[in-house]
C-alpha cells in the first residue's frame, strides 16, 4: 500500500469515528428500499404529466459514485446494481444530518435515500432526499481512474472494481445470467429435466481432457473433479428418465487463452430415442432462440462481422473440409506415421502429437476450424476420436458426432450416442491402452461402473455438450473469455 492510500485509509477511518460519535450506525443490518433505481426512474417517467410532476415517498439505496457540495446543497449519484440516479440533499430539508455529508461521506459509501423523485430544469430525473442513512462505510477509497478502470489484469483480478467502474462489464453479468435462464427455458419446455450430478468423481471419464486431482481424508482415496457430466448424465437414461440436462462447472487442468478457462460453464443434455440429426435441429432452435430472447435479433454482429443465426445451419461433412483445407485425405492414412508425413507434407507442425487422433484434431483444427465462420455443423468424426459415439450408420469407420462453429469458435459438441455395450467397452479399452502407452492424460478414461449401466439396456440416444461461456462471447461480442467469466484464473 502506498503512502497517499494510507493517508486516504486514516481519513476514512476518522470519518467513521465521527459518524459514530453522532450515533449514526456505518454498517447497519439492513434497509428497506421502496424502489431499485430502474424502477423509480420508469415509474417516473411512464406516470409524469408535466414540469411540476413528483413521485413522493420513494426509498432507494446504492454507492455514492459522484460528490458534488455547492454549500447550501449538494448533488450525490448514486449507483444501485443496474443504473445510477442523481440525488439532491438540501441543508434546509436536513439541518440535522446535512453536516455528516462533510463529516462522514466519501466517494465509495452505500446509502440510503428517501424523497422525492422530479425532474430537474436541465431534465435530469433526481431524488430529493428528505432522509438518507449510512449503509457501509467504504474503508478504501476507488482507484484514481475508477470511472474508467483501463488496466486489465486490475479488471480481472479485482472484478468489484470493474463492475463499480463499467456500465458495460454490469452489462456483461446481466446478459449471461439472462442467457443462461433463457436456455434453462428453451430445455424446460421441451420437457427436458434438470439434474445435478457429482463434481468429485473417481474416474475422471467422459471427456478427452486432463483432470485436476485431490485427495478425500475420511475416503482415504483420490478423486477428480469432474471433466464432463456425460456418464452420469447417460446413466440417468438407462434409469429411464428420458430428457435430462445439467448447467454447470467443469474443470480441465490444460492451457489460458482467449477461449480456454480451466474452469468452465457447459450444459450437458440427454434425449432418448433422438440422434444426432434431432439435436442438430434442437441445438440451432436454441441459439437462435436465445439471441432472439436476449438481443431480439438472430442476426448479430461479431468482430466486424455480422452473422445470420436463423435455422437451418449448413451440415459440412468433416472428411470432405478437410480435403477441401489441406487436400489431405484421412481415410486413406489410417496410422500414426502416413498422417503424420502427410501434415509434414503441407507444413504442419506434428511434434506434440502421439496419437492419430490427436494428429487429426491438429489438423482440422489449423486448417478447417478458423474457416467456420458462420454458423454451421461440421458432421461425422473418425471412430478413433469419438470413444462415446455411435458408428455411423452408412460408414463403420466414423460416428454420428457433430461440433457446431460459428465465428471459427466451437460452440458444441453432440453424438449419437453409444449404447452398443460391447463395442463401448472395447473402445476404453482402447483409450487406456494409450493412457499406458504415451502417459496421456487427455485420453478418455474406462468407467466400468458406467458400462455395466449401459450392460443394463440404454435406448437410442442423442446427447449434446453445449459451452456457456462461448455462447456468451458470441451473443455479447468478445474474443476473450475472461471478459464473460466474472472470476477467471490468471497466472500469478
Amino acid at each position: 500500500m502506498t503512502n497517499p492510500e494510507n493517508h486516504l485509509i486514516k481519513v476514512r477511518l476518522e470519518k467513521l469515528e465521527r459518524l459514530r460519535a453522532a450515533g449514526i450506525e456505518p454498517y447497519p443490518h439492513n434497509y428497506h428500499r421502496t424502489h431499485s433505481v430502474s424502477q423509480a426512474v420508469d415509474l417516473f417517467e411512464l406516470e409524469e404529466t408535466g414540469d411540476d410532476h413528483r413521485i413522493a415517498n420513494v426509498s432507494i439505496a446504492g454507492r455514492v459514485v459522484a460528490f458534488r457540495d455547492l454549500g447550501k446543497i449538494a448533488f450525490i449519484d448514486i449507483l444501485d446494481e443496474r443504473r445510477r440516479i442523481q440525488t439532491l440533499f438540501r441543508r434546509d430539508l436536513m439541518p440535522e444530518t446535512y453536516h455528516m455529508l462533510h463529516d462522514g461521506l466519501d466517494i465509495g459509501d452505500w446509502i440510503g435515500a428517501e424523497g422525492s423523485i422530479f425532474r430537474t430544469k436541465r431534465g435530469e430525473v433526481t431524488l430529493e432526499v428528505k432522509n438518507w442513512v449510512m449503509l457501509s462505510k467504504s474503508l478504501r477509497p476507488l482507484p484514481e481512474k475508477w470511472h474508467g478502470l483501463t488496466d486489465v489484469e486490475a479488471r480481472f483480478r479485482q472484478r468489484y472494481l470493474d463492475l463499480i467502474a463499467s456500465p458495460h462489464a454490469r452489462d456483461i453479468a446481466i446478459m449471461r445470467s439472462q442467457i443462461v435462464k433463457s436456455l434453462r427455458s428453451f430445455m424446460d419446455d421441451r420437457e427436458f429435466m434438470e439434474v445435478e450430478t457429482p463434481v468429485l468423481v473417481s474416474v475422471p471419464a467422459g471427456a478427452m481432457a486432463r483432470p485436476f486431482k485431490t485427495h478425500h481424508n475420511s475416503l482415504n482415496r483420490d478423486l477428480y473433479l469432474r471433466i464432463a457430466t456425460e456418464l452420469y448424465l447417460k446413466k440417468l437414461i438407462v434409469g429411464g428418465l428420458g430428457k435430462v440436462y445439467e448447467i454447470g462447472r467443469v474443470f480441465r487442468n490444460e492451457g489460458l487463452d482467449f477461449y480456454h478457462n480451466p474452469e468452465f460453464t457447459m450444459m450437458e443434455s440427454y434425449e432418448a430415442y433422438a440422434d444426432y440429426n434431432d439435436v442438430m435441429n434442437m441445438v440451432e432452435q436454441a441459439i437462435s432462440t436465445l439471441a432472439m430472447d436476449v438481443l431480439g435479433t438472430m442476426q448479430i454482429e461479431f468482430g466486424d462481422e455480422e452473422f445470420d443465426l436463423r435455422p437451418p445451419w449448413p451440415r459440412l461433412n468433416l472428411h470432405q473440409e478437410v480435403k477441401n483445407g489441406s487436400g489431405i485425405d484421412f481415410l486413406k492414412c489410417s496410422d500414426l506415421e502416413s498422417l503424420q508425413a502427410e501434415m509434414n507434407a503441407v507444413g504442419l507442425d506434428t511434434g506434440q502429437q502421439m496419437s492419430w487422433g490427436g494428429l487429426l484434431d491438429k489438423l482440422i483444427s489449423d486448417t478447417v476450424e478458423p474457416k467456420l465462420q458462420q454458423p454451421c455443423f461440421l458432421v461425422d468424426y473418425p471412430v478413433e476420436m469419438s470413444p462415446l459415439a455411435k458408428r455411423n450408420r452408412h460408414d463403420q469407420r466414423l460416428v454420428e458426432r457433430f461440433e457446431g462453429f460459428i465465428a471459427g469458435m466451437e460452440i458444441c459438441n453432440a453424438f449419437t450416442e453409444l449404447n452398443d455395450p460391447i463395442d463401448q467397452r472395447q473402445r476404453f479399452e482402447q483409450q487406456e491402452a494409450m493412457h499406458r502407452q504415451f502417459k496421456d492424460d487427455e485420453t478418455d478414461r474406462l468407467d466400468e461402473d458406467f458400462l455395466v449401466a449401459v450392460e443394463y439396456g440404454m435406448p437410442p440416444t442423442g446427447g449434446l455438450g453445449m459451452g456457456i461461456d462461448r455462447l456468451v462471447m458470441l451473443l455479447s461480442g468478445h474474443r476473450n473469455i475472461k471478459e464473460v467469466v466474472l472470476f477467471p484464473q490468471l497466472r500469478s
